[in-house]
Formats: structure tokens, C-alpha cells, sequence
């Protein structure tokens, strides 16, 4: 069973555990991982010199790019023969990035999974549907064994054959289901066209592994009348769980007796005070297989210590704004693709859909910003003039939005493709000349 308790710890012991695992983690590090070793000897530093949390910010940062340079295991901290089993990203772009875990590993992250499904409010009596993709992503495995942990009834449909999976929740009473929030709307689309709402078990989701705003949330939440809770995680630190939401729903704890989180300046490198927004930073703290010091995620949040009034300790992240190596620069200014679905969300949902895609092109040296949306059916039989007036208040918008202009173009209903996983929003095509 999981450890209930620690989730309740006071702040001070919790403080005290972390210190105490930092010091042993730079230890084995040290010992075992060249890459961590020459950062830390370029900065004058031994283990014998990390006493504690206070001194987190002496030690050097991590990076994506190390996991590249190190592919497939340099960065693993244990030899193979201790390492259990491999998840890997997609590798869009580059090498796909390779992480490992022990046995050791892989309970700690059925704890957190655990602890995440608990928080909302699931228990034994559950029928969770994950429809996260099994295979080398982690989100499948992951929530899998989470969900088994606190003996839930666990319905591995993973992606993909979508009326199928709809069936199977009427069919296996589901009441949790787990997915990328644009799969969530796919499906809740799919079950309005199939007219079988009323014959759902659902109670709650659970949606990460992408981006999405609370307008988005409350989308989901409407269409499928559901509780939709938000999870953080990512490959590199262990897979989905390192936070979640509990019930009260503001704001992710992020579980600190196995991570320690940073904010940062992402320019000046300085962690900035609570309740201050810039680069997210994770420290693993159990992790044996694959340990990271100071990973510098690029993801921009914003930590806060204020109780929370479901009664655990462990402080909370806000949803990610966007990323720092996602925003976009259109014209010199800073433009992240959630403040466009913001716009998109709060436009009539009787005349687009949540469907959208954002294009960035150059010409004749002028960057250009096109989003084409998609319209409702009841849109699509209007007259042109209705379409057109649609279109200039998008516009309008997300002018007043952005600070930049915008060429909105309402597209037929399901002419943008639909994602099973991760939804491709973005195409920045000046990235191909």
C-alpha cells in the first residue's frame, strides 16, 4: 500500500528528508556518472561540500542536451544489469531521449500514480481506463501500475480505435479515465455524435502530457460532465505523476520527499522567491537508475507553500504558461500558443470548435501568424457574412490579446486532423527554409 501518511508530513520534517537523500543522491552521483562528476569539478565542488537543501543552488544544472550527448545509457547511475525497464520520448526532434529504472524506480513511481489517483478521490472500487499510449512513452505503464497500486480495475485500452473505446466504457462501467486533454475532447465529440452521454459511468479524468488551459478544462468538464483534474510529469524526471492535483483543484503538489522543485530566471539563471514565475527546475531525490540533478525542465510555472485545504503539505506548482523553448517570436514579440487557445475557448461553442492550429511562416522576411479554426456544423451552414463576422472577432481578439495581428481562417468542421496522443498544434514552418 502507499505511504499515506507522508503526503501529511510537516513541512519541516519533509525539509529534513530531503536533505537528508540530496546528500546521498550528489554522493552517487558522483560516484557514477561522469557528466554529473566533471560539472561538479569544474565548479570546485565535492560531495563532501552539499550539506543539505541550503546548498542546492551550488551544484550545477542538467539538460536535455546531455541526454542526447549521453545516448542511449551514459547517464544511467547503476549498471544495466540493475536496470529493469526503458522508456524512451518521441524524438521529434533529434535522438529520442532514453531513461531507465530499477525495480526501486519503478515502485516509487506507482507511488506517486498512487497518490495521484487518490488526491481525486479514486479508490478500489474504480474502473480506470487509461488511454495513454503503452510502449515507450510512459504515460500508459505509468498510470497502469499506479492505478493497480491502490487495486483499482485497471482497462489498458491505450490509443487509438476510438468508438471502441467509447463501447468499452459503456460496456466495462469505466468511471476514470486517463488521456492527453485533446484526446479527452476527441472522444467527448465522438460520444455526443454517438448520442451516448447518458449511458457513462464517469466521474472523473485525469489529462496530461500536453498542455491546457482551465477554459479547455471546463470544456471537457461540460461535454462529458466529468471532474477534469490536471498531472504534471515528464520522461526525463521519472513519467506522469511527479504532481497532481487533489480534489480542491488549484493548483499540482508536487510529491517532495522524491523531487525537489526550483524556480529560476531562465536569462539569469537566479531561483527566484515563492509565488515568482520563470523556468521550472527538478532535482530527483530516489531515482536510482536515472538521477538528475537541477534538470532544467522549460517548462514556466510558479511554486507556492500556502496550505492547501485538502490537508497535504507538499507544496503546489501552477499549470505551466507555456515553455521557454516552445514560445514563439512572431515580429519580436513573445507569443506562447496557450494565450491563443484562451481566445479560441472563450469564443460561442456554437460557432467553432476546440480544434485549432497556429502557422508561423516568413515572408519576403515579415513573419506571418495564420491560425485556422474550426467551425461548428451549425457554423458551416451559415451564410458567408456570419462566417466572415466570426472571423474579424477572433481577430480582434487576439490582437487585443497578443499585441499582434493574427489571419484567422474558419475551416470546415473535422478537416483539421485529430490526435490520439499528443495534439500537433504548432507548425512553425520558418524552422524549413
Amino acid at each position: 500500500m502507499w505511504n499515506e501518511k507522508i503526503e501529511k508530513m510537516p513541512r519541516e520534517n519533509l525539509r529534513a528528508l530531503q536533505s537528508e537523500r540530496l546528500v546521498a543522491q550528489v554522493k552517487r552521483m558522483y560516484e557514477n556518472v561522469p557528466t554529473f562528476k566533471a560539472r561538479m569539478d569544474e565548479k570546485g565542488l565535492k560531495p563532501a561540500d552539499i550539506h543539505g537543501v541550503d546548498d542546492l543552488s551550488k551544484l550545477p544544472f542538467s539538460y536535455k542536451s546531455d541526454l542526447r550527448d549521453n545516448y542511449p545509457y551514459g547517464l544511467f547511475a547503476v549498471p544495466m544489469s540493475e536496470i529493469v525497464r526503458v522508456h524512451a520520448s518521441s524524438g521529434t526532434t533529434g535522438k529520442q531521449i532514453v531513461v531507465g529504472y530499477t525495480e526501486n524506480d519503478l515502485e516509487m513511481w506507482a507511488e506517486c500514480i498512487a497518490r495521484m489517483f487518490t488526491a481525486i478521490g479514486a479508490d478500489n472500487n474504480a474502473f480506470i481506463q487509461i488511454s495513454f499510449g503503452y510502449g515507450l512513452f510512459t504515460g500508459g505503464l505509468g498510470a497502469h501500475y499506479g492505478a493497480q497500486k491502490i487495486g483499482a480495475t485497471v482497462i489498458p485500452t491505450s490509443t487509438g480505435n476510438t468508438q471502441r473505446q467509447i463501447q468499452t466504457m459503456i460496456d466495462f462501467g469505466t468511471t476514470v479515465l486517463c488521456s492527453t486533454p485533446s484526446y479527452a475532447l476527441y472522444l467527448a465529440e465522438e460520444i455526443e455524435a454517438m448520442g451516448v452521454k447518458d449511458k457513462l459511468k464517469l466521474k472523473m479524468g485525469i489529462f496530461g502530457a500536453e498542455p491546457w488551459t482551465d477554459d479547455m478544462r471546463r470544456t471537457i468538464e461540460e461535454k462529458v460532465n466529468i471532474k477534469a483534474y490536471d498531472i504534471y510529469g515528464l520522461s526525463e524526471i521519472m513519467g506522469p505523476g511527479v504532481a497532481c492535483e487533489c480534489e480542491a483543484q488549484d493548483g499540482m503538489h508536487v510529491w517532495e520527499d522524491m523531487f525537489i522543485p526550483e524556480i529560476i530566471d531562465p536569462e539569469t539563471l537566479e531561483v527566484l522567491p515563492e509565488g515568482e514565475t520563470g523556468e521550472l527546475v527538478f532535482t530527483t531525490l530516489t531515482k536510482e537508475g536515472f538521477p538528475l540533478i537541477r534538470y532544467r525542465t522549460r517548462d514556466i510555472s510558479s511554486l507556492y507553500f500556502e496550505p492547501c485545504k485538502c490537508g497535504r503539505t507538499h507544496l503546489r506548482m501552477r499549470k505551466p504558461s507555456g515553455r521557454s523553448d516552445d514560445m514563439l517570436i512572431i515580429r519580436g514579440v513573445n507569443v506562447f500558443p496557450s494565450q491563443i487557445e484562451e481566445v479560441l475557448i472563450k469564443v460561442s461553442e456554437g460557432d467553432i470548435t476546440p480544434n485549432y492550429q497556429i502557422i508561423v511562416d516568413r515572408v519576403n522576411n515579415n513573419d506571418t501568424l495564420d491560425i485556422n479554426v474550426e467551425m461548428s456544423e451549425s457554423m458551416f451552414e451559415d451564410e458567408i457574412e456570419s462566417v466572415e463576422k466570426t472571423e474579424k472577432k477572433i481577430t480582434s481578439m487576439l490582437r487585443s490579446t497578443l499585441g499582434i495581428g493574427a489571419k484567422v481562417h474558419l475551416v470546415n468542421p473535422k478537416s483539421i486532423e485529430r490526435s490520439e496522443g499528443k495534439a500537433k498544434r504548432v507548425i512553425d514552418k520558418r524552422i524549413l527554409h
